[in-house]
């Protein structure tokens, strides 16, 4: 559930300019339907561009934050430098809402409980959408602190291709059956209290960071 006591509209900007968190942070007041979407984004890819611009209209957002990882406490090997791969999203990812971060790195965490226990702290009053896509749902209960995460704020569930079926009968997803959203309901997500999920099916582009990877598809600078 939500915990923290929502602030007026423009209580927010100036709590943060107050702790002297402006620099290098995005600002949002409270009210913002802010969509976090997470990962290593080794490399970002046209597939994360995509995810967000729907999950911007589908789920009636006002901006998308890209939480670009310092590392995947899931993968045993490292990803590219941090440095690098925010460059590269920042080339790739060109839209006036959508925001890319290093909050995660700035905050020193690694897990997404974690992260949304900073974020909530920093940002109160804010509607967080924690978004991912069906594949992350299916293996979302290896997660740490999983169950806390659905229950702390909404989540969108992006369906990507050949992952409906997994994570329509995923450990999570049956946990928190009740509290699925229909499809047609994705756009009052951000307003609801937690925990709060939907599944909406978009058209997908079947690529990965880890496809592109075993390709050995090289991103430069322009």
């Amino acid at each position: 559930m939500k915990s923290l006591e929502r602030l007026q509209p423009g209580q927010g900007r100036s709590w943060l300019v107050g702790c002297g968190m402006a620099e290098g942070w995005p600002v949002a007041d409270a009210g913002r339907r802010i969509g976090l979407l997470g990962g290593s984004f080794d490399p970002p890819h046209a597939g994360h561009v995509h995810i967000s611009r729907e999950a911007l209209k589908r789920f009636q957002l006002d901006e998308v934050w890209w939480l670009v990882s310092p590392g995947n406490p899931l993968k045993t090997r490292g990803p590219a430098p941090l440095g690098e791969r925010l460059a590269l999203a920042r080339q790739i990812m060109q839209h006036p809402r959508v925001r890319i971060t290093d909050l995660e790195a700035r905050m020193g965490t690694r897990f997404t409980a974690a992260t949304l226990d900073g974020l909530l702290q920093r940002y109160q009053g804010v509607d967080f959408v924690w978004l991912m896509g069906a594949d992350n749902l299916a293996g979302f209960h290896r997660w740490d602190r999983w169950r806390e995460i659905f229950e702390t704020v909404p989540i969108g569930v992006l369906a990507r291709p050949g992952d409906r079926i997994s994570a329509r009968m995923s450990p999570a997803a049956r946990q928190f059956r009740s509290a699925k959203l229909r499809s047609r309901e994705a756009g009052i997500l951000a307003g609801c209290e937690a925990p709060a999920w939907c599944f909406v099916n978009v058209p997908m582009m079947p690529i990965s960071s880890t496809a592109l990877r075993a390709d050995n598809v090289k991103f430069t600078k322009k």
